[in-house]
Formats: structure tokens, sequence, C-alpha cells
């Protein structure tokens, strides 16, 4: 019989998004705030509870699910990226920020009836972090872990350039989920106490211009301006030049939410 395929964790660095956390809030596809609202009402998810949000980055799921509880825990390693945070969830009363990481979860934080984490995980010691979670999140209680694709449909042809740029600029583009050692998120949860998965999704078209395109590159750690240095320009001045057309994408923003197997 072969062996199991382990879930090898990426090497830990919290200064990989020290300079792309300017440009995550105007450059990442926003989560639907239909999706949001799905998800809560699955996790079943009220005014009496807490949310970590873990590997927060500018809090976009913080602010999002703050008036669906009572207290949210934000966590980020990166100074920059928690910075970001702050100024955007001003007068946001129920939300605290703090510094740390997956590798820092202990009973100190107390219990969560939802853990949500926005394109983080896979940043993550997954098999160590869903283990520290299994003794933080109440009974009922669940993960979810949200992401963002883009549907191949016409609207999205341009992806395709967009992507090809950055490559061309990518100093390195490590391990991640089209390597092919890459174990799925999916397969992660189910060998752990989170096994129990149901997925969410909207559809949506949205307006997009080249500049939110060259933000979205810089948002990105591989392409971040301190990774690219002094072809940063070169590269915004491609994308640009490129895409100056672009007035729309269709974009699927996506949950796959997990509770414990045994809580039905």
């Amino acid at each position: 019989m072969p062996e199991k395929p382990v879930a090898t964790p990426q090497p830990f660095d919290p200064e990989r998004y020290r300079s792309a956390a300017q440009h995550y809030e105007r450059g990442r596809v926003p989560y639907a705030p239909a999706l949001i609202a799905r998800v809560a009402e699955a996790t079943r998810l009220g005014a009496r509870h807490r949310v970590l949000d873990l590997g927060c980055g500018p809090g976009p799921l913080a602010r999002a699910f703050a008036p669906f509880a009572r207290e949210v825990v934000a966590i980020d390693p990166t100074p920059e990226m928690l910075a970001q945070a702050r100024a955007l969830a001003t007068g946001v009363a129920n939300i605290e920020f703090r510094a740390g990481s997956s590798y820092e979860l202990g009973p100190a934080l107390g219990s969560f009836h939802l853990v949500v984490m926005g394109r983080s995980f896979h940043w993550m010691d997954r098999v160590d972090t869903l283990q520290r979670l299994d003794r933080m999140v109440e009974p009922g209680g669940a993960v979810a872990l949200f992401h963002d694709s883009a549907p191949a449909v016409p609207a999205n042809a341009w992806q395709k350039v967009w992507e090809g740029i950055r490559e061309r600029y990518e100093p390195d583009h490590g391990l991640h989920q089209s390597d092919p050692h890459w174990i799925p998120h999916q397969a992660v949860l189910l060998d752990s106490p989170f096994a129990r998965l149901e997925s969410f999704g909207v559809i949506e078209r949205r307006a997009v211009d080249v500049e939110t395109l060259v933000q979205r590159a810089f948002s990105m750690g591989s392409t971040s301006p301190a990774h690219l240095g002094d072809k940063a320009a070169a590269m915004a001045a491609e994308i640009r030049t490129a895409l100056a057309d672009v007035h729309e994408e269709v974009v699927q923003t996506s949950a796959l939410v997990a509770w414990r197997a045994e809580e039905r």
C-alpha cells in the first residue's frame, strides 16, 4: 500500500507580505456579501458568539463578520497588514486586532464558534493548525476557508495575459495549490477533527479597471514590490499597456466550511 502523502508546511515568513499590505485591499477580489451571510447562516453564527479571523491581512473577513457576532479577534503576523486592518476598521467596536500566527494559537485566546481564514490557510502548518483549533472551537462550531477564483468565461479572457505577465516577473513560485505534490485543503480537513465539509459559492460580474489589476499583482507575495525590486515599475507598466481596455471580470468567491464529523 503506498504511503499517504504528508501535508508539508511552507516555511513561516512573516515578512512575505510587508510590501504587499498597502495594495491588498484595493487589489484583491472582495468576498461577496451574500457569501458571508450564507456562511453565517449555515454555521448558526449569532450575537453571543466569538469569531477568530486567522491570517486576517487587512481584515476584510473580520469586518464582514463583525455584524453577525459579539466579538471578532483578528490575528496576523505582519505589522503592515495589521496597520491597514486597524485603519480600515475604524469605528467597528467589536473587532480586536492582535499580532500573531497559527503557531501561537492556544487556550489563552478563549473559545470561538467560527474560525475564518481568507487565502491564508496554505501558508500554515495545516495539520498543526487544525489540531490547535480543535481545542479552541466550541461544540457545534466550524472552520471556514475562503478563496476566490476566475471562471473560464469569455469576460475573463484577459486573465491569461495578466497571469503571463506576473509569471515572467515572478522571482520564485514556491509550493502552492498548482504544485503536483500539493495536498488540497479538502484532503487535509478530511483527515482532521473537522471532517464534515460543505462548500458555498457566489458568482458575480463585477467592474474592474487596470489600476486594480496593477494593485492585485503587487498584493501577491511573489510579485510584491519588495520581491520585484527594480522590476516592479516595469511589471506595472506592462500590465497597464496590455490590459488598458479591461473593464469587467466574473469572479467566484467561495467558502469551504468544516464541522466536526460527530456533530451533526
